[in-house]
């Protein structure tokens, strides 16, 4: 069942994070990326087909942005043990498989999708270099088997932060498989 995002508050303080990278293990959080302008999280997974049809348009979002003043970070919060696709490794492999530019975290304690108030995969939060919520909902229109991910809403929100313009505050919400969460 496809639940909506719950659209966080424009200006809430990107949450911290301190979580394992599927590919390489090593510990990934916020402060790493303190030099970059622009902090895009993104909450996805392996086995929804929301995720899997905007997967195109993550990896070339990776690719433009790579070495850009945006710093882009993937976190998976689903249980792994009622949904084993989305355990580390099939995550590691999802990851390698699509050349992710960006690091995969593991929420094993689902306790930061929680912070984010992140309820579906996909899910978007740009933040701004003071790591204030600036957008947050869609990455474009389109769903599974109703057109192709170009990533509109959200491109249209990084180019108009880096451009200094403001960015319209009618943001629709993701739309998505809700996250799983533990019992």
């Amino acid at each position: 069942m496809a639940l909506p995002s719950s659209m966080l508050s424009l200006g809430t303080p990107a949450p911290a994070f301190s979580l394992p990278d599927v590919t390489t293990g090593q510990i990934v959080s916020l402060a790493d990326f303190s030099s970059n302008e622009a902090l895009l999280v993104m909450f996805i997974c392996k086995h929804c087909p929301y995720v899997v049809h905007v997967i195109p348009e993550l990896v070339c979002l990776g690719e433009t942005y790579e070495d850009s003043a945006l710093a882009i970070v993937a976190i998976s919060s689903n249980d792994p043990i009622t949904y084993p696709d989305d355990s580390p490794a099939n995550l590691r492999q999802m990851a390698a498989e699509n050349s992710f530019q960006f690091p995969l975290l593991f929420d094993e304690t689902q306790d930061i999708a929680r912070a984010y108030e992140a309820v579906c995969t996909p899910d978007f939060f740009l933040f701004d270099r003071d790591r204030k919520l600036v957008y947050r909902g869609q990455l474009d229109d389109s769903r599974p088997n109703r057109g192709t991910a170009d990533g509109r809403d959200l491109r249209a929100a990084i180019q108009a932060l880096f451009n200094g313009q403001p960015i319209s505050p009618d943001q629709k919400p993701s739309t998505g498989c809700g996250i799983k969460w533990r019992k």
